[in-house]
């Protein structure tokens, strides 16, 4: 019989996968929900930020609300996470997840800076 997830550790991969966009996203808070958002975007307009429940662990990740050909081509395996328009919820995490989580990431950022890709 399996045990209960991990939930701190998943959190902690969750956040790790962040950390790349400290230098150039500032840190804010929405409804008490820690995200990281372009400097002095208003409050409704976040990247992404990592939340922890009883039973699993959020990703918030608005950039796929707004945009949602970002998930072309992501995995079954991800988009099984998927649990509203902007949420990707985990009780585990593996290495494939978490790569294809980092290069989901990293697709969104420059579209959300509004640079040119």
């Amino acid at each position: 019989m399996a045990g209960p997830p991990d939930l701190v550790a998943v959190e902690a991969r969750l956040v790790a996968l962040l950390e790349p966009y400290r230098e150039r996203l500032e840190e804010a808070t929405i409804y008490g929900i820690p995200v990281l958002r372009r400097p002095g975007a208003p409050a409704h307009d976040w990247f992404a930020g990592v939340q922890r429940a009883d039973r699993y662990v959020k990703l918030n990740f608005l950039p796929m609300h707004g945009h949602p050909e970002l998930l072309e081509g992501v995995s079954v395996e991800l988009l099984r996470h998927k649990t509203g328009a902007s949420v990707l919820r985990f009780t585990e995490l593996d290495d494939d997840l978490v790569a294809e989580i980092e290069a989901l990431l990293a697709r969104a950022l420059p579209g959300y800076l509004g640079e040119a890709q």
